[in-house]
């Protein structure tokens, strides 16, 4: 694996004392996250592993306010929240959506599929690890073809949800993936995201510990693998048209990243060689499409 050298200043956005799991990523991607975001903002959070790392009041594992508002209604919060700061006069402060994919893909889809069509003025991050991960580990619209959850014991039938196309499709300003395993192309994005007025959705891919069988000490090295296998490729899509790479090559063999979880051990080699083909396949036609979005 490439390493980079991690070009990161704390400035104390987020505290220690949360109640993550140990070893995982969320923590670190919210530490990323909030230093960069700053303190001239206010957040609003779903229920979600996000709402429980960051705590209830008057506890709070971060610097600036938050709310906590229904699985369902995070993007309609923010954007009333970002409504009433403009008709206060402060129209530069940030509002921070957090969500998980249950959050996101599923049950709120229809507030933030609302709030893009609008182009709200927030910046929407959603933490995906692929399913219902503080209820029980179920399934969501997220979880990958084939992968066992609480729900779907002998692997999910259908494949996840492609949530990027569909955000484009509204033709908001900024979408953009990212990884705890390249923090530097994290806080890079969440920066360039303040910088832009609309609606702007961050997917931050967060492999869970216990949902996934993960070890605890292997969170960040499965996130790159994912990047690196192009399961979770990092790009980004402006005005909905614009496809750009910002890492532009795959190295590792899809079975590296399976074999770090435990929900993916039921696999045949068959079902292996199809999840490498479709994987090669997205690979090839998000590729495509971002060389044809520069020349």
């Amino acid at each position: 694996m490439n390493m980079e050298m991690i070009n990161y200043k704390d400035d104390g956005q987020f505290c220690s004392g949360h109640v993550a799991c140990a070893g995982c990523a969320e923590a670190l991607a919210l530490r990323v996250i909030m230093n960069a975001v700053g303190q001239d903002a206010i957040g609003v959070v779903a229920p979600s592993c996000s709402a429980v790392i960051l705590g209830g009041h008057p506890m709070s594992s971060v610097k600036i306010p938050f709310i906590h508002g229904t699985l369902e209604s995070a993007a309609a919060s923010a954007s009333g929240v970002k409504r009433a700061l403009v008709a206060q006069g402060k129209p530069d402060t940030t509002v921070l959506c957090l969500a998980g994919d249950g959050g996101t893909y599923d049950i709120g889809l229809q507030s933030l599929s609302s709030a893009a069509e609008r182009n709200e003025d927030i910046l929407y991050v959603c933490f995906d690890n692929e399913g219902y991960m503080n209820t029980g580990g179920q399934k969501s619209s997220s979880t990958p073809l084939n992968a066992t959850t609480g729900s779907t014991p002998t692997g999910k039938s259908t494949r996840k949800k492609n949530l990027i196309e569909i955000l484009a499709a509204h033709r908001i300003p900024y979408i953009a993936t990212t990884s705890p395993s390249h923090l530097n192309d994290m806080a890079a994005k969440i920066k360039k995201a303040k910088t832009i007025r609309g609606t702007k959705v961050i997917i931050v891919l967060i492999p869970c510990l216990p949902g996934w069988g993960v070890a605890d000490n292997a969170a960040v090295k499965t996130a790159r693998l994912a990047v690196e296998s192009g399961v979770f490729p990092l790009f980004e899509v402006e005005g909905g048209l614009t496809y750009t790479m910002t890492k532009a090559t795959k190295t590792q063999p899809i079975n590296d990243y399976l074999s770090l979880q435990k929900r993916y051990r039921h696999l045949n080699d068959e079902q292996i060689a199809q999840i490498q083909q479709d994987v090669d396949e997205d690979w090839q036609r998000l590729t495509t499409r971002a060389i044809e979005a520069d020349v």
